[in-house]
């Protein structure tokens, strides 16, 4: 329910405060009071298109607040959760907006500054306006299939409809992928095999890398030290002729050891042991220097072109490292990779087919879901278009032709229909769209009996306020009436706003609230004032009367209003 209207600044209205009841309100008063300013007003708090020309002359801004009071299950609670704003279930929603005189607009819900876009959408899901001036509620198309699935009940199709596209949209996608790398397919598996063949001969070892690297640093110095470890050898005198020499001074010593004997000077004896002992070690180290020095040759000594293979090897990984962007020991799990993606391709055949067979399935279980929705929607129709056409007599539209289009177009979550109300006003012309034939006072009476046809199809999670501008334009006396008793019967279901010039409306209300203006200081401005069922008797009485009021047209009023 729309509790409340606050309205600053806004073209005649300076300061505004208003209070809503349930059911029916009629907004009434003299043309030009100010009534379309308030419905200006508060298409501007929920989101509808406004400019500066709101602004009152003199003010440097308009503000315009909306409070609506709804139940913990409505839908718009999710979106403001959705969208992250903060909110308590048990306080109103408050929707404001700002425009300046320079232009510039602010919104806000529950005082967090939001987009425009995010206002007019919980906008949308709270307040329904009927009128010609207004592109929302029925005059927006895009509204009409919900309208129609509503009035039939059609949530569980719906549900299925949803998860059944879901589900072909995943297989859909998934196959889309697969097809586009289906193109590529055969110059990747070129490329694999390719690699893989080049790999697989090249077959690098873990670790090989520094292994060559130093093999061939060995192998580059190899000359060199071979020359040096045979100079070291000659030095050694591989004739034996050090060992000769050796062997003579060891003989020598053991002579003179011998002549001396055992009872000579003590001192005498251990040195001469000493280098008999020296010159035994001498010659036997000599042979071990000499059988290293032939072993290090050895080590050196390498077949011929050792050199070139070993530069050759590691020139030939380090190159397939470069090309395939990978370091050395990176090759052996690059292999491995291009080999998971060479049997990958050659899994391509079976899963393309696979992933067709559940597109196909997907599709043909869609196709089934969405034409019961389709046969559903067409029977709902004719029922809705039998319901709106008992409704368009007796609101002097007796001539007039509605149609609920269906026209099937793509597969969508919510089936594959679009749904159109189209109308024609008279005989011999043409049936077109509703927001292009009616005018707009038979707009909004196709408007009212729309949704009186409607009534009970929304629950509580998804009602919304309605708003009716222009409904008893062109019509009085039984007609007028007939919209009024449509309009409280409505108001049994939501809350409804009506702006009327007419007494037989404004009598059907459970609330007037009478619009005028007055001149202060120079200035025209609007007021508002709530009547009670007094004041509300001499108003319904001055619009049947006109501007003198008779005890005639007073009696008429409370005849109108079944009060005595």
């Amino acid at each position: 329910m729309l509790s409340e209207i606050s309205i600053r600044n806004v073209v005649l209205i300076e300061t505004l405060d208003l209070e809503l009841g349930p059911g029916l309100s009629a907004m009434t008063g003299e043309t030009g009071a100010g009534k379309s300013i308030i419905l200006d007003a508060l298409g501007m708090a929920t989101g509808g298109r406004s400019d500066k020309g709101l602004v009152r002359s003199g003010a440097d801004k308009a503000r315009c607040s909306a409070s609506f009071s709804i139940t913990p299950d409505h839908k718009v609670w999710d979106v403001l959760a959705e969208a992250d704003i903060d909110f308590d279930q048990s306080e109103d929603i408050v929707l404001r907006r700002t425009i300046t005189a320079q232009g510039r607009s602010r919104a806000y819900i529950n005082d967090a500054p939001v987009s425009v876009k995010l206002l007019a959408q919980i906008g949308g899901h709270l307040l329904e306006v009927h009128g010609q001036h207004d592109g929302r509620g029925l005059l927006d198309p895009s509204t009409h299939r919900g309208q129609l699935d509503r009035f039939g009940g059609h949530d569980e199709l719906l549900d299925k409809c949803s998860a059944a596209f879901e589900i072909l949209k995943t297989a859909a996608d998934a196959l889309e992928t697969l097809k586009s790398r289906q193109a590529k397919s055969d110059e990747d598996r070129v490329y694999f095999e390719h690699a893989i063949g080049e790999l697989d001969r090249l077959a690098p070892k873990p670790g090989e890398d520094a292994q060559l690297a130093i093999e061939r640093t060995l192998l580059q110095h190899a000359e060199g030290a071979l020359g040096e470890l045979r100079s070291a050898g000659d030095a050694l005198g591989a004739d034996g002729a050090y060992e000769t020499r050796i062997a003579q001074a060891l003989s020598g010593l053991e002579r003179v050891r011998a002549k001396i004997g055992a009872g000579a000077d003590n001192t005498a004896v251990t040195a001469l042991t000493t280098a008999v002992s020296a010159l035994e070690k001498a010659l036997l180290e000599l042979e071990e220097a000499r059988t290293a020095v032939g072993d290090a040759a050895g080590i050196f000594t390498f077949e011929p072109g050792k050199l070139d293979k070993t530069e050759e090897r590691l020139f030939a990984l380090r190159a397939a490292a470069r090309k395939y962007n990978v370091d050395v020991d990176g090759l052996g799990d690059l292999r491995q990779k291009f080999g998971d993606e060479l049997l990958a391709l050659e899994g391509y055949d079976k899963n393309l087919a696979k992933t067709q067979a559940a597109v196909l399935q997907a599709q043909n279980r869609y196709d089934r879901i969405a034409a019961n929705l389709t046969k559903a929607r067409k029977t709902t129709a004719r029922r809705l278009d039998e319901n709106v056409m008992v409704e368009l007599p007796p609101l002097k539209m007796d001539k007039a032709q509605f149609v609920s289009e269906i026209i099937e177009i793509q597969d969508g979550p919510y089936g594959r229909d679009q749904v159109r109300f189209i109308v024609s006003t008279n005989p011999g012309t043409p049936i077109g769209p509703l927001e292009k034939i009616a005018s707009g006072g038979e707009w909004s009476r196709f408007a009212l009996a729309i949704k009186v046809a409607l009534a009970g199809a929304v629950s509580a999670s998804g009602q919304k306020v309605m708003v009716f501008d222009e409904v008893d334009q062109g019509v009085g006396g039984a007609v007028a009436d007939a919209v009024g008793r449509r309009l409280s019967r409505l108001s049994g279901t939501a809350q409804v706003l009506v702006v009327t010039h007419s007494p037989q409306v404004a009598a059907s209300a459970d609330h007037q609230i009478l619009i005028s203006k007055s001149s202060k200081s120079g200035s025209t401005l609007t007021q508002v004032e709530a009547l009670d069922t007094k004041t509300r008797t001499e108003e319904i009485a001055r619009m049947l009367a006109g501007k003198t009021v008779t005890d005639e047209a007073r009696a008429a009023a409370r005849k109108l209003m079944r009060v005595s």
